[in-house]
């Protein structure tokens, strides 16, 4: 068995009022899965939950999210989730607050037999 990569998406998400990091990474997650159901494991006659999904959200405080809440979003699968330096806090202009902005990348892999080809 080989692991394959087959999806790649990407999401922003935004937390404008409250400045939560863990909100807007869920965003940029969901908005990177808005248009899609991840079903291509039924492509390959395999069971959803054999699904390798990795996702990586930047923001600007990594450490304030949490984790585990965005790894939630998904209903199947086995995933990770990280969080790492990126994204955008942007500063209000009556100087009170900021707006957070998270990014995500969501890769699935899939184990495949070897030679086994992607149409």
């Amino acid at each position: 068995m080989v692991k394959k990569r087959v999806i790649v998406e990407f999401g922003m998400g935004t937390s404008l009022q409250k400045q939560n990091y863990t909100r807007a990474a869920c965003r940029a997650v969901e908005n990177a899965l808005w248009h899609n159901s991840l079903s291509i494991a039924d492509a390959f006659g395999l069971d959803r939950s054999q699904m390798l999904i990795e996702v990586e959200v930047g923001v600007q405080q990594p450490d304030l999210v949490e984790l585990e809440l965005v790894r939630s979003i998904f209903p199947y699968g086995k995933v990770s989730v990280t969080s790492t330096f990126g994204g955008l806090d942007l500063p209000k202009p009556d100087g009170d607050g900021k707006t957070v902005i998270a990014n995500a990348a969501v890769v699935v892999y899939l184990e495949l037999e070897s030679g086994k080809v992607l149409a």
